[in-house]
This record gives C-alpha cells, structure tokens and sequence, in this order.
C-alpha cells in the first residue's frame, strides 16, 4: 500500500473571525476551550491515521516556525515535518500542485494526498478514519476523491456535491458541482438524499492529481514547477521545507482546486461522510462549540451577565458585563473589540475590509506578535516612545540588526540574555540592562534553558516595526 500523506493547507486570513483572526495570526492558529488550535487539532488528525509518518504542510513563510512550534507543542511520536511555504496566497489549485511535486519527489508518484484544510472541526475521529479508509481505496485506483458531509439543514453558505448511485460507505461517482444555493433549492437537495455539502478535503496519488492538472490546468503546473526549482531548501533532522520563489509564484493562477481541477476531471468520486465536520467560517459556527446555559448564552472567558440570552461573548484579559440585551456576538482582545448581532455574523469582514483599506494595524497584528525567535507584546506607545516586553525562547537569537530613527533601553526580568552592542559583547541577567543607541548594530542570544524575558523601550523621532536592517539572520530573514 502507498504512503499517505496528510497534506494541510493552512491559508487564508479568516476575516469573518476578526478580531481573533489577524493577517499575521490567521484562523488556524485560534485556540479552542481544550487549548489546543485548530491547526493543532489538523495535524493530529492526520497524524492519528494508521501508517501515517510524515505531515506536509503548505503555509506562508511568515507562519513557518510559529507553526512547527505548535507541531511539535502537540506531538506524541516523532514524525516527519515537511512545508512548503508560499510568499503569498495563490489559492488552492497553486497550494495542491505544490505539494504534489514535493510528496511525488520525496515519497514517490503513488504517494496518497490526503489534503485537509488547516481550520476546520472534525468531531468524530474514528468515523474520519473509516472515510479516509474508502477515499484511500478509491485514489490507488486512480480516482479524484473529495468529501462529501451528509448535510443537517438547508445549508445556504456552502457548496454541494451531488453523488451517483453506490455502495454504502464506498466513494461513489460525481454528478456534479453545485454552488452555494437558495433556502427553497437547498431544501429540495436536503430531500433528495444525494446531496453532500463540498467539505473542501480531497484524497488522491501524486501522479494521478499531476497527470490531471496537466490536462485541466496547464497553466498552474507550468507556473508551480520553476517556483518549486528556484526555491530555497533547507533540511534537518525530521524537518525539510521548500520556499517557493516569489517571483515565479507571481505567475500562478489565482484558482481553487475545485475550479481548476474538480469540477473538470471525469476521475472524480465522492466519499458521504458523517464525521462532526465545521468550517468554523464565522463567529455563530465557533459558538456553536460551546455549551450554551440555560438562556441560551455561551461565554468564553469572564463575563457577568444580567438578562441576557442567546449571545455569545469572548473575554480572556478583562471581564465583560452585559445587561438587557440578547441575540449578540462580543469578542474582546486587548486591541479591539467586536459586538455584531448574531444574524449578521458573516458580515465581520466588511469591518475587516474597512480597517485594512484604512491601513489600521489591527488588520495585521495582535497586541502580542510571534516572532521565530518567541514573541513581543507592544505595553505601550505614544509619540517618540514605545515599550515592549520581549519572550526568547531558549537556544533562539534575535538578528543582528540595527536602527537610523530609535535607540533602545534593554532590561532583563528573568533568564540570562548574551548581547551584541556595536563592538562589544556582553552577558546581563535579571535586572541588569543594557542600552543601545540608534545606527548600532545589536544582537541578542538567550543561552539558558528558560526564557529571557525582559522590557525593550525605544525612544526616537520614529519607532515603526520597518525601522529594523537586519545584517545576519538565522531564520533566513535578512
């Protein structure tokens, strides 16, 4: 039998899940009531498969190491950890080929693609393992296999998969695509019983999704080859990634997979599925995850409620109250705050679309940004000043660097930091500190097996994040 590979597709930002959801902190990463996120939650998923020994995921370089931290935060058993990484979404047909080449060159052309997507929910693992069983079957002998959800409702927000005639829990043969219907079409197709909502996961060989994005979308293989050739590889032990250059990955086809390919190839079949599946597309599916009390309400974090039902309300850093109200949805972060009535849910990105056309930083970035080396949180700013408490993970090193607008006070609280200052090189523990003036090239290494934690305040006439020349960078950066 093939190996199969969980590939993971971990795009896209997620607007409708603002102020959660950033550009730089994206849908995948959301942590759920258990802790875990729902990229966690998708690679073990994979990974929980019979004979299942390495996951490829398929990501933007910015998420590269914040995602294998959160790899390896939930692994069980060593496995290997291959990415490709994309300077900038191109969509999922571009995302697909990429991954394809890569499991075909390092596993072999019947390598088995199981291609899940990053942020969705599935409840029922083992009835996911029986599914994953009949689609694994059905692309050894050649086909393209997507899964199709036995729908609950009228469901208007997704597509559908209309299936031929088959044996129970085997992949059955496409009719057709459909798009996202009216409520009086998606009752007749909750009526007739061979109508799947399109869950967006695929099972397939590397040479059969290959030979068919030849022959369906020429284009997009043509474009993904030279970008994967002049990519820039690196390898360690149970780790290889691929960075997809920029300039030839300008030339993909903005194109689903689904477009491109599915819709398109007469290889196409269809698993029905029962397995818990969500998309967790907006704020209402990712209540839903709740317990709800006796009025209706679903409260993650501290919140004082009086007469109030049927809201959903988010607070993990400061307590909410609410009085006399119902049929809301509140999400607080340290940087914004969301309340959007619960029938107007999926009407979040227009928000979105606002604050960025307005160049807003919320778009982008939490209060607390993950950096490869471990994260900084802005504690405050105002003109000519800013402060930041600084996390160095263990064994990690900032770049060495330096700044034309802004110097900077360094003052450790806990763990042991080793710094570059222009031609020196120092050692300063807990309360001890160092300043660095603007057009100094810096570094700081964190030799202990704790974090450095410490305050960073800058002061100059411009204390912008592009401020930063960075002269040597072990994460590729500079």
């Amino acid at each position: 039998m093939a190996r199969l590979i969980p590939v993971i597709l971990s795009g896209g930002a997620g607007t409708r899940l603002w102020p959660v959801s950033r550009e730089m902190h994206p849908k995948p990463f959301i942590r759920l009531a258990d802790g875990q996120s729902l990229l966690q939650k998708t690679f073990l998923r994979g990974a929980m498969l019979p004979d299942v020994e390495a996951v490829l995921t398929v990501t933007n370089r910015e998420h590269y190491f914040k995602s294998e931290d959160e790899f390896l935060a939930c692994q069980t058993a060593p496995i290997e950890h291959d990415y490709v990484l994309e300077p900038f979404g191109r969509n999922t047909a571009g995302a697909i080929a990429a991954a394809a080449l890569v499991a075909a060159e390092r596993y072999g052309d019947d390598a088995c693609l199981l291609v899940l997507a990053a942020d969705h929910i599935i409840t029922d693992q083992a009835a996911f393992a029986t599914a994953v069983a009949s689609a694994r079957k059905a692309a050894e002998q050649g086909a393209l296999v997507t899964f199709g959800i036995r729908p609950e409702r009228p469901e208007t927000g997704f597509g559908y998969i209309e299936a031929g005639p088959g044996t129970e829990g085997a992949a059955r043969p496409v009719k057709r695509f459909v798009e996202k219907p009216s409520l009086e079409v998606a009752q007749q197709y909750l009526a007739a019983g061979s109508f799947y909502w399109n869950s967006g996961m695929f099972c397939f060989s590397a040479a059969t999704a290959l030979a068919e994005l030849a022959v369906h979308a020429p284009a997009v293989l043509a474009a993904v080859r030279p970008a994967l050739a002049h990519g820039r590889r690196t390898a360690g032990e149970r780790l290889s990634s691929i960075e997809l250059d920029a300039g030839d990955f300008a030339a993909v086809p903005d194109i689903s997979i689904d477009y491109a390919l599915m819709e398109k190839s007469a290889k196409v079949q269809v698993v029905p599925c029962d397995i818990g599946w969500s998309d967790i597309g907006s704020w209402t599916a990712l209540a839903a995850l709740e317990q709800a009390d006796d009025r209706g309400n679903r409260i993650v974090g501290e919140a004082l409620l009086e007469d109030v039902s049927n809201c959903y309300i988010q607070s993990l850093d400061r307590v909410v109250g609410a009085v006399g109200v119902s049929d809301l949805i509140v999400v607080d972060t340290p940087d914004a705050l969301l309340v959007a009535r619960q029938d107007r849910a999926q009407d979040v990105r227009a928000v979105v679309q606002r604050l960025k056309a307005a160049g807003h930083e919320s778009v982008r970035l939490h209060r607390e940004v993950h950096r490869p080396w471990g994260t900084y949180t802005v504690l405050e700013e105002g003109p000519r000043f800013k402060i930041k408490r600084i996390v160095v993970k263990p064994g990690a090193r900032l770049s060495l660097q330096l700044h034309h607008h802004r110097s900077e006070h360094w003052v450790v609280v806990s763990g042991r930091a080793a710094v570059i200052n222009g031609e020196r090189e120092i050692a300063i523990g807990a309360n001890e500190s160092t300043y660095i003036p603007a057009n100094t090239q810096h570094r700081l290494f964190n030799p202990g097996d704790e974090d450095c934690v410490m305050i960073e305040v800058q002061v100059g006439d411009y204390v912008g994040e592009d401020d930063i020349v960075r002269l040597d960078d072990q994460y590729g950066r500079s």
